[in-house]
């Protein structure tokens, strides 16, 4: 693949290594990607983050690309949202919750599979979440949750106004994913 079409992304799977059901190595989603076509696959932590190198036509159809290869050779069936650097520059310049978290464990980022859906989370953004905060971006719905993502009510409100077709990162894991898209 020439530079001037190499095109890095970052491929978020939902509900993958959560529990017993949809179990993946990360080597195997390394292998889906090799099998699509992307180069220079790596994986963050053990939780379906997954960086690569496209063309920018296969970056169009990479999310529909890859939940079709994990369902056909692994049986997995998983949502993936797929982002580019200048996305994840995006929703991290967005973030309007720093100030308010303590912790990058608690401070989640929920990014719907379609940008066009954060606007079905505006009923819930003026909604009094104290001691948790929602804020919105252009791309990415932020929820500080302050007692810990599972005794959350901001993290499973996002979830139902979307359909559960969001999936979400950690604050921390979100800038590992941009230092991996950016090449760091």
């Amino acid at each position: 693949m020439g530079s001037t079409t190499a095109f890095r992304q970052v491929a978020l799977l939902r509900g993958v290594n959560v529990g017993r059901a949809n179990r993946i190595s990360m080597a195997d989603l390394r292998a889906v990607a090799g099998r699509l076509g992307f180069g220079d696959a790596t994986t963050l932590l053990n939780s379906g983050n997954l960086v690569y190198t496209c063309s920018r036509a296969a970056a169009r159809t990479a999310a529909v690309s890859i939940e079709k290869e994990l369902r056909d050779a692994l049986g997995i069936e998983s949502r993936v949202v797929t982002l580019d650097a200048g996305e994840l520059d995006t929703i991290i310049a967005e973030n309007t919750l720093l100030d308010v978290a303590t912790s990058d464990s608690h401070l989640l980022v929920a990014v719907p599979r379609r940008a066009e859906d954060m606007k079905r989370l505006a009923a819930l953004e003026g909604k009094d979440w104290a001691p948790e905060a929602l804020a919105l971006g252009s791309r990415a719905a932020y929820l500080w949750c302050d007692t810990g993502v599972i005794a959350s009510v901001v993290s499973p409100a996002v979830n139902r106004a979307l359909d559960n077709d969001v999936t979400s990162r950690n604050w921390a894991t979100i800038l590992k994913l941009r230092e991996l898209v950016r090449g760091a």
